[in-house]
This record gives structure tokens, C-alpha cells and sequence, in this order.
């Protein structure tokens, strides 16, 4: 592996540490490449902004959107400090990296408190078996507004 790839995880790793240490929340650090030069980085900011989505992963995502002015991050690299758990996977696929390094393991978050396993158990089940029922309300309300959508003509695809 290259020099420059271990910097990168090495400043994942240490956004993970800074954010545990100052109690933004959970220790996970991230940051996003392109051409050699981090464009967003974050830490997990779920406790102290009050919100479970401020993963490491997303604050990164965003971070580097930001700073490209795109909603994608073609040709660029993620550095996690863990495995990313499903919602910041499903995040990941979304921005369309080229690739992603991670450093902890699923199996190592789960012994730190952060196990993740429930929820891909829950993703193999129907929706009216999970422990979260998703009922489906009002679907041809919903299919209007596709149908409206693919008639769009002025649509930024993705």
C-alpha cells in the first residue's frame, strides 16, 4: 500500500480520535481525496449536533460536495477509520467514489458498542416484519409526482 494512503487513513484515524476526545460523539474520522489533495473530512458528530445522521462518512460526503459544487464525487477516494455501516454505505454508493479505504472492522465497532448487525438483519426482512413496520400509505399520490418527474424536461439526472 502507498505512503499517501496510509496518510489518509492516518488523518481519518485522527479526525476519529479528535472527535471522541471532545465529545462531538462516536470515534469515527473520514476524509475524501481527489488528485491528492483532502477536499472534506469529518468526524462523528451524532451527540453533540443531535442528529443520527452526522456520521463520519456523510459530514465527509457533504464536506467534499460542498467543496467540488457537485452532488457526486467522481474519481475521488474515501478514507474511513471503520467499515461503513449501511446508512453511510448506502450514502457512499449515492456519491459514487471511486473507491474506499477503511481501516476498523464491522466485528471492531461492534466490540467498542457500535454494532451494526441488527440493521442488515432487518434490511432481509418484508417491510411488515421489521421492528420499524414500514406501511405503504397513498402510493398513487406518490406515483404522480414520478410520473411528473420523468416528464420533467429540465431534470439534473443522477
Amino acid at each position: 500500500m502507498s505512503e499517501s494512503h496510509e496518510k489518509y487513513m492516518l488523518r481519518a484515524i485522527e479526525l476519529a480520535r479528535e472527535g471522541m476526545e471532545s465529545n462531538d460523539g462516536g470515534p469515527f474520522g473520514c476524509v475524501v481525496v481527489k488528485d491528492g489533495e483532502i477536499i472534506g473530512e469529518g468526524n462523528n458528530r451524532v451527540t453533540s449536533t443531535n442528529d443520527p445522521t452526522a456520521h463520519a462518512e456523510v459530514v465527509a460526503i457533504r464536506n467534499a460536495c460542498e467543496a467540488l459544487g457537485a452532488f457526486q464525487l467522481d474519481g475521488c477516494t474515501i478514507y474511513t477509520s471503520c467499515e461503513p455501516c449501511p446508512m453511510c454505505l448506502g450514502a457512499i454508493y449515492w456519491a459514487r467514489p471511486a473507491r474506499v479505504f477503511y481501516a476498523g472492522t464491522q466485528s471492531d465497532a461492534a466490540e467498542a458498542g457500535f454494532d451494526d448487525a441488527h440493521i442488515y438483519r432487518e434490511l432481509e426482512k418484508p417491510n411488515d416484519e421489521r421492528q420499524r413496520p414500514m406501511i405503504n400509505l397513498l402510493r398513487e399520490e406518490a406515483r404522480e409526482v414520478f410520473a411528473a418527474w420523468i416528464e420533467k424536461l429540465d431534470k439534473t439526472e443522477y
